[in-house]
């Protein structure tokens, strides 16, 4: 069992363990033994963050901690972490390491790491790096200290990554859209990929102070976003998260469009233009809708548990290139190696372009079952299921469903919350049975 690591590295409240500046240098320099244990040779690691203002605590943290190791660092600033994936491949250094707690508000943040390869690092490394926590710290000789540099083209490089998984023969010119940057690390860049591919861009939220990133913005908060393109009469607006690897869309008509959408859209047009491998892998929070319309198309459909980690193992399992989560973290195998909002909404307007069709039409593919999630805060990380009250109140719901929905409970791997997701036919079945089932979990883990 991992002490730290979660489903995306290791994230908390700033200044509470273990997200705290002693805890991170510790940290650092344990990531630097590891590395030096499974390679030989000189070892260099990216470092990129988001906006908040921890992030130039913890850079200065892991740098220290990753020079006392003997590891040399490469600076890349803010850079969101599909950014750091790619670079990490790019400039082919030993680990990415990513400064960020993605959607949540600024006094949260996080470490999560790439492997050279461009992927979440495997569980032997990540237990391995726990190992070297629980030994004392020593510096290495003065002789063997890492040093550090700041990669100043971080941004051009990405930037220009992005525009080429855009089809070589489309351009955007003509196209309005609205880009809601959630005042995270795609503030720059993500508006600098459209408008060079020739769209009519319009800003949203990018103008980070350190506090407001997500704050009543980006993908968690799309109503703003949507207001904004019908008043700017735009073809469509992209919302992402802090971090970049999210992405949720508002189609021409202001109604918002979330991960399993977008992730139904760009499987058709990957099919359509023989770019699908196999199927598409979705987690059990996805929409019963999307499974219907992958049905109707004739798209393979594989359910895993909640998590990036998960898809990306039966996507190399399976040899697939696509999948996603409803939450818009959407992985596009054939251009990144983890979920990229930017190039995921750039295949979104890709298939619009292609199909001369509007987002708006384009959705219209797949329905969607009503579906009702309910975060119950917690204070222990007790298996829900294994409470009897929560496991009678579980059997309950999913008999009024009567075979016509999906009850699931699911603790987070990143908050402290029990997620309580009901699906089915009925709206008001549906928020009723959550609702009940919400009250019970609350009471029960009290």
């Amino acid at each position: 069992m991992k002490k730290y690591f979660g489903t995306d590295g290791i994230r908390g409240r700033v200044g509470h363990p273990p997200i705290s500046a002693d805890w991170i240098l510790k940290l650092g320099w344990a990531v630097g033994k590891a590395l030096a244990s499974t390679e030989s040779g000189r070892k260099q690691v990216l470092i990129g963050k988001d906006t908040r203002i921890s992030g130039y605590l913890f850079e200065s943290a892991l740098e220290a901690g990753l020079s006392s190791a003997g590891v040399d660092t490469l600076l890349l600033g803010p850079m969101p972490t599909p950014g750091i994936a790619y670079l990490t491949r790019a400039l082919r250094v030993s680990a990415g390491i990513v400064i960020s707690a993605s959607h949540n508000p600024y006094f949260d943040n996080g470490v999560k790491f790439f492997s050279s390869e461009g992927t979440k690092l495997p569980d032997d490394m990540e237990l391995l790096i726990e190992a070297q926590l629980e030994r004392p710290m020593v510096t290495t000789d003065s002789r063997l200290l890492g040093k550090a540099v700041r990669v100043r083209d971080a941004e051009g490089r990405y930037i220009e990554f992005c525009k080429n998984t855009f089809p070589s023969t489309l351009d955007l010119h003509g196209i309005k859209l609205v880009i809601d940057c959630a005042h995270g690390a795609t503030y720059r860049i993500a508006p600098s990929v459209f408008r060079e591919l020739g769209a009519d861009v319009i800003e949203m939220n990018v103008k980070p102070d350190g506090f407001n990133i997500n704050e009543q913005c980006g993908s968690t908060h799309p109503t703003v976003l949507a207001e904004r393109v019908i008043q700017e009469q735009a073809h469509a607006g992209i919302a992402l998260d802090g971090d970049g690897d999210r992405v949720i869309m508002v189609d021409h008509t202001g109604a918002v469009v979330d991960g399993d959408e977008l992730l139904f859209i760009i499987a058709k047009w990957y099919a359509e233009t023989a770019r699908l491998t196999g199927g598409v892998v979705g987690t059990l929070m996805s929409n019963f809708g999307l499974e219907i319309a992958f049905k109707r198309e004739g798209i393979p459909f594989y359910r895993t548990a909640v998590g990036d980690r998960h898809i990306m193992e039966i996507l190399k399992k399976n040899a697939w290139n696509l999948g996603g989560e409803s939450s818009g973290h959407i992985i596009c195998l054939d251009a990144n190696t983890t979920g990229d909002g930017i190039v995921s909404a750039l295949r979104v307007i890709a298939a619009m372009c292609c199909s001369g069709r509007s987002l708006n039409e384009l959705k219209k593919g797949m329905t969607k079952y009503p579906q009702t999630l309910i975060n119950v805060p917690i204070e222990t990380r007790a298996n829900v299921i294994d409470h009897p009250k929560i496991k009678s109140a579980l059997q309950d719901a999913e008999s009024r469903l009567n075979g016509q929905g999906r009850v699931l409970l699911r603790p987070s791997g990143t908050e402290p919350v029990v997620r309580v997701m009901v699906e089915g036919q009925d709206l008001a079945t549906v928020e009723s049975v959550a609702s009940e089932l919400a009250l019970v979990v609350q009471g029960s883990m009290i």
